[in-house]
């Protein structure tokens, strides 16, 4: 009992100064990895340099992190300076003026498919203020796009939760993956990939839904989901062209691609059934007249003006701009508060032209994943890829800078230079941009998977009194605890991990081990329960304070933290449920014999 206290130790310190004491992301890591430092040298014995060797190859992975976060964000703003954003949110929203149809649309295609491809919270920040712009109460437009883009989570920005968040904590159990599967960690994480995408898209299959039914039951004349029945086709061929893509990119592919392809074909495959005429609600929906909205509808930004353009998303007055400078500073939505540049949208932009840097991307990430002398290639040391064994203790850090997807979404920013005929002012700009964004990130990354490290190796120097590491002192606890129940929870812990990070990734790193070693104490299948760790991640996102916090703040709503929570529960409970469920019966009955 007194080993589990200690093991828990520093994750308590991140829910009660994160979440209990509102403390930034930016002040609260260091003191969870210093805590965790601590403890593994005064109770696991753990030698200072094993204690410096974890932390290292901690750092080494976020900076792979941050590589991919920098590459995702220099295109994204690339595009918007370019105008290829506007024309984008342009083209969808032209297609209905029913409000359903515009959150389908908009709150779910668009919200995805920035995910994929840029992740880190951008997607809440960018398209509420796009649904603010249409009409939206402030708070609605934030609801929706924080629950339209959940399942794209997932995968985040080109894979980067599976990539880093199973990848680098699974490598202290690969001894046990190589004998159980006879695969390679990276092999492995992919196939809990494949998983994941499999057990989130067909809870996905109703999001769209969800997403409509939210606003238009809190955000119509009346309490009432009579307007919903009329969409229910539309969101379900919404759900099931976004699910097919999105589970089979996954699988045969791998994981940097579903939340980028996903949406890009199941959007196609909806505009096109509406634009030839089906599937359009036979009735229109819109909300209330504005003079009857409630006050804590809407904030300091006025719903359908001038200045609820994507581009002017700051926040008005000085006390919300200082409550937005102080808390929502993190991992997420540091690089959220988005300033979409200087250059108005492009009306003659045609939305192949704008879409073609996507385009461009998808195909070198399918050429760098699927081609396997290109793939051995980018990974060759000690020039295109990087590894140490750190001081000599035989924990190795990598850095794979050519073969990461930061590399390709950056030569995808330079391709889209000459396509959009942008000047030097204006791709410097999206460059600093993207630079400055990163900064708090990278304080929050260094620390956290340095502390995940350190609790992942306490046991690496062998010599120690406690001859488990901390992880796998805490997943005894837990399987202790719920035994053969704990696959209804398993998803809990990823949602408590986005929670309190605000990030599946940083959920991932942390609990990713967790959930493999708990599997191995219950004799259950390994596979299924990591993947089980992304249905609670995902959703997890929709509630997380400081994704809140960043996506109310470009809508000049911050105060309505808890008033955006309490609604977001809702489906939390759904996904959790369905999640706790479909886990359930992958354990005892589909995928029993799985490792």
């Amino acid at each position: 009992m007194f080993e589990t206290l200690l093991a828990l130790t520093p994750l308590l310190i991140v829910a009660v100064l994160l979440v209990g004491a509102l403390w930034s992301a930016t002040r609260v890591m260091p003191i969870a990895w210093a805590a965790a430092a601590i403890i593994a040298f005064a109770f696991w014995e753990m030698p200072l340099e094993f204690v410096a060797a974890a932390s290292l190859t901690g750092v080494m992975a976020a900076i792979e992190i941050l590589w991919i976060v920098f590459g995702a964000l220099v295109l994204l703003y690339t595009l918007m300076r370019s105008g290829a954003v506007d024309r984008i949110n342009t083209g969808f929203a032209t297609i209905s003026d029913d409000r359903r149809v515009q959150i389908i649309l908009l709150a779910f295609f668009l919200a995805t498919f920035l995910e994929g491809v840029a992740g880190f919270g951008t997607p809440a920040a960018v398209v509420a203020p796009l649904l603010l712009a249409l009409g939206f109460p402030a708070l609605a437009a934030v609801i929706a796009a924080l629950i339209g883009h959940a399942i794209a989570t997932v995968f985040g920005a080109v894979g980067t939760p599976v990539i880093v968040g199973f990848q680098q904590p699974l490598g202290a159990v690969e001894q046990e993956i190589v004998e159980g599967t006879g695969q390679t960690v990276p092999q492995y994480a992919a196939e809990a990939g494949a998983f994941a995408a499999l057990f989130n898209g067909i809870l996905g299959i109703l999001m769209p839904l969800v997403a409509v039914a939210m606003v238009v039951y809190f955000f119509g004349e009346e309490r009432t989901l009579a307007p919903v029945k009329s969409v229910i086709p539309l969101a379900i061929v919404s759900g099931v062209a976004f699910a097919i893509p999105y589970m089979a990119t996954a699988y045969l592919v791998g994981p940097e691609l579903p939340s980028l392809f996903a949406p890009m074909v199941g959007g196609v495959v909806v505009v096109g059934l509406l634009r030839a005429g089906y599937l359009e609600p036979k009735d229109e929906w819109e909300f209330p007249p504005r003079e009857e909205w409630p006050d804590h509808w809407v904030g300091t930004i006025e719903p359908g003006g001038e200045n609820a353009d994507a581009e002017d998303v700051e926040t008005e007055n000085a006390e919300d701009a200082d409550v937005a400078a102080d808390e929502a500073v993190d991992v997420e939505d540091a690089d959220t508060q988005i300033d979409t540049g200087a250059i108005d949208s492009t009306p003659s932009m045609g939305l192949l032209r704008a879409w073609s840097p996507y385009l461009v991307l998808t195909v070198l990430l399918i050429a760098t994943r699927v081609i396997e002398p290109v793939q051995e290639f980018l990974q060759q040391e000690p020039f295109l890829a990087i590894s140490w064994d750190v001081f000599g203790t035989g924990l190795v850090g990598g850095i794979s800078w050519a073969y990461v997807p930061g590399t390709w979404l950056l030569v995808s920013a330079l391709i889209a230079v000459p396509i959009f005929g942008m000047n030097g002012q204006e791709v410097v700009g999206a460059w600093k941009e993207a630079g400055e964004k990163i900064i708090a990130p990278a304080i929050v990354l260094f620390f956290v998977i340095a502390m995940v490290e350190v609790m992942l190796n306490t046991n690496a120097h062998g010599t120690g009194p406690i001859d488990v590491s901390m992880i796998v002192v805490l997943a005894d606890g837990t399987a202790a605890t719920f035994g053969p129940a704990y696959p209804m929870v398993a998803p809990v812990v990823g949602m408590v991990g986005a929670f309190v990070a605000g990030s599946i990734t940083v959920s991932n790193i942390t609990f990713a081990a967790f959930q493999f070693e708990v599997a191995l104490a219950l004799d259950m299948p390994t596979t299924v329960l990591v993947a089980s760790q992304s249905i609670g991640a995902s959703i997890g996102n929709i509630i997380a304070i400081h994704n809140v916090i960043a996506a109310l703040a470009t809508v000049g709503l911050v105060g309505a933290v808890g008033r955006v929570i309490r609604l977001n529960l809702i489906p939390l409970a759904y996904y959790l449920l369905g999640g706790g469920i479909i886990t359930t019966l992958a354990v005892y009955v589909v995928f029993p014999t799985v490792f």
